[in-house]
C-alpha cells in the first residue's frame, strides 16, 4: 500500500479538495488533525475510520471537537500497544535473516553434496574397487544427514524464538488494555470497545447500555484505613462487578474509584437489573483488614445507568451514566438509578 508522501499530486489536491468541502458542508474547524481524519476518510486507507463516520452521518451525527478528536485518536494516533511492541518487528528480522543465513548455507552444502555424489558416480563407471565407491557414497550419504539435522535444529530454534515473540507480543498487548490494579480493562480498552459496540448497536438496530459504579465515600474511607486497604477493596469490588457481567459484556476502570460496565443488546431495564444486582453482591461482601484481620465496615456504591441513543458519542453516554450515579449518591448512596 502507497504511503501517504507517496500519492500522486494530482490525486492528493483532488483528495483534499473532497476533504475541505466535505468538511465546509459539515462544519468542521479547519485544524491540522481534523483535515487529517477526513483527508484519510475521503482516501479511503482506512476502512474502521470510513465506516465510523459513514454511520455517524446517517445518524446525522454532528462532528463536534469532541467527536473529531476522538476519531483521530482511535484511528490516526499512536497507540501504546505500537509503543509497546515496537522493538518486535527488529527482533523478527534479525530472526529471518538468520533463518536465511542457515539455509543458504544449506543450499551451498547441498551443492558440495552433490558434487560428492557425482565423484562417487565417476568412480563406479571405470572398473574399480566398488567397495571404495561404496564407502565413499556413505561417507556422503553421513554428512548430509549430519548437515540436515543441523539444519532442522537451527529451524526449531528459530521457530521457538518465533512462537516466544509472538507470545510477548500478546503480552504487551493485553498489558496495553488491562489495568495493574484491578485487572479489568483499562480506559483505552473501553474506548475501543463501547466504540465498535455503538457502531453495532447503530447497523443491527440493537439496544445498548452501561452502567457507572462509583465507590461511596471513597476517599473518607482511605483516609481512615490507608491506601493499602482502599485498594484492597477496590479489588473486590471490581470483583464483583465482573463476576457479575456476561463474557461478552465489557467491566473496565474508568479512572479512581469509577469503573464501566458496556452491556451490548441489553435496554435499559436489563441493565438496571445487571446494576442492581452487583450493588447488592458489593453491599453484602465482608472486607477483613488483612495485616490485623479486623472487619471493616460495609462498602456500598452508587450506581448510574443509561442506554445508548443512535448516533451518541461516548462522551455523551457517560455522562448521562453519571448524571445518573450522581443523583444516586443525592438519594442517599448504595442505589441504582437508571436515566
Amino acid at each position: 500500500m502507497e504511503k501517504l508522501d507517496e500519492l500522486d499530486p494530482e490525486h492528493a489536491a483532488a483528495v483534499s479538495a473532497e476533504a475541505l468541502d466535505l468538511m465546509k458542508e459539515l462544519g468542521i474547524p479547519l485544524v491540522p488533525t481534523n483535515f487529517t481524519v477526513w483527508f484519510v476518510y475521503v482516501l479511503g486507507r482506512s476502512a474502521g475510520l470510513r465506516q465510523t463516520i459513514d454511520v455517524l452521518r446517517s445518524n446525522h451525527r454532528r462532528f463536534d471537537k469532541a467527536t473529531n478528536q476522538e476519531l483521530y485518536a482511535s484511528f490516526l494516533a499512536s497507540n501504546t500497544l505500537a509503543h509497546a511492541g515496537q522493538t518486535v518487528p527488529e527482533e523478527l528480522s534479525a530472526i529471518l535473516l538468520n533463518v536465511r543465513q542457515d539455509l543458504s548455507g544449506a543450499v551451498a552444502d547441498n551443492r558440495v553434496h552433490a558434487e560428492g555424489l557425482r565423484a562417487v558416480e565417476a568412480s563406479l563407471r571405470p572398473a574399480g574397487d566398488p567397495n571404495l565407491a561404496l564407502a565413499r557414497l556413505s561417507e556422503q550419504l553421513a554428512a548430509a544427514t549430519e548437515r540436515a539435522s543441523v539444519l532442522e535444529a537451527k529451524l526449531v530454534n528459530a521457530c521457538s524464538e518465533v512462537e516466544k515473540l509472538r507470545s510477548d507480543l500478546d503480552q504487551a498487548e493485553l498489558r496495553s488494555k488491562t489495568d495493574a490494579l484491578t485487572g479489568l480493562a483499562n480506559r483505552r480498552a473501553l474506548e475501543a470497545f463501547i466504540r465498535a459496540a455503538q457502531i453495532r448497536a447503530m447497523e443491527q438496530g440493537e439496544p445498548l447500555s452501561a452502567f457507572i459504579v462509583d465507590i461511596d465515600n471513597f476517599k473518607t474511607f482511605n483516609d481512615k484505613y490507608g491506601h493499602q486497604l482502599g485498594d484492597q477493596v477496590l479489588k473486590v469490588v471490581s470483583s464483583c462487578v465482573r463476576e457479575g457481567v456476561r463474557d461478552r459484556d465489557l467491566a473496565s476502570r474508568y479512572g479512581g474509584e469509577e469503573l464501566m460496565c458496556v452491556l451490548p443488546g441489553a435496554t435499559i431495564d436489563v441493565c438496571r437489573q445487571v446494576a442492581e444486582r452487583i450493588r447488592s453482591r458489593i453491599a453484602a461482601a465482608q472486607i477483613t483488614k488483612r495485616a490485623t484481620g479486623e472487619r471493616i465496615g460495609q462498602v456500598t456504591v452508587s450506581v448510574g445507568v443509561a442506554e445508548f441513543l443512535p448516533g451518541e458519542s461516548f462522551e455523551a453516554l457517560f455522562e448521562r451514566c453519571d448524571r445518573a450515579m450522581y443523583r444516586a449518591k443525592q438519594d442517599g448512596r448504595n442505589r441504582t438509578v437508571a436515566l
